[in-house]
This record gives C-alpha cells, structure tokens and sequence, in this order.
C-alpha cells in the first residue's frame, strides 16, 4: 500500500439520536466532536437518525409520516 493516502482508521462512537443509543465501532470517518466512553476513553462522536434500534424494520414498528396528504394521493392515484 502507498503511505500516507489512507484515512485514519479508528474507534468511533455512533449515537442515535431518535432512540438514545450509542455503540462503539472502527470507522474513517471524520467529526470534530468527541465523547467520554463507559470505559474512561475519549473517542471521536457521530450522530445518527437511524439505527438499528430505531429502524422499522429492525423494530417492527411502521411510521408513516403524513405531509400535506401525499400518502392519501397516492393511494388515489394508485387506488390502493
């Protein structure tokens, strides 16, 4: 491998932010922001909207957000 055009490969912590969970990975991707982990380390924060913790399908609990009818108009338009 060629030096110096890797990223840096790391522990990161991912938080979901809808269902207040948080879990420890190795990732490249970057954030300025940081957290205190249960272990006493301070690792590198990502917030997320969804996780498997708040997935529907993981869940089994469907959403269906309704903005200004679309769901009504396509089941019109669609006759479901």
């Amino acid at each position: 491998m060629k030096p110096n055009i890797h990223p840096e490969y790391r522990e990161v912590v991912f938080q979901d932010v809808s269902a207040d969970f948080t879990f420890v990975t190795r990732s490249t991707i970057q954030t300025n922001h940081k957290i205190k982990w249960t272990d006493g380390n301070e690792y590198p924060l990502v917030k997320i909207e969804v996780s498997s913790q708040s997935h529907p399908f993981y869940t089994g609990k469907q959403k269906i957000l309704d903005t200004a009818g679309r769901v009504e108009k396509f089941r019109q338009k669609y006759g479901m």
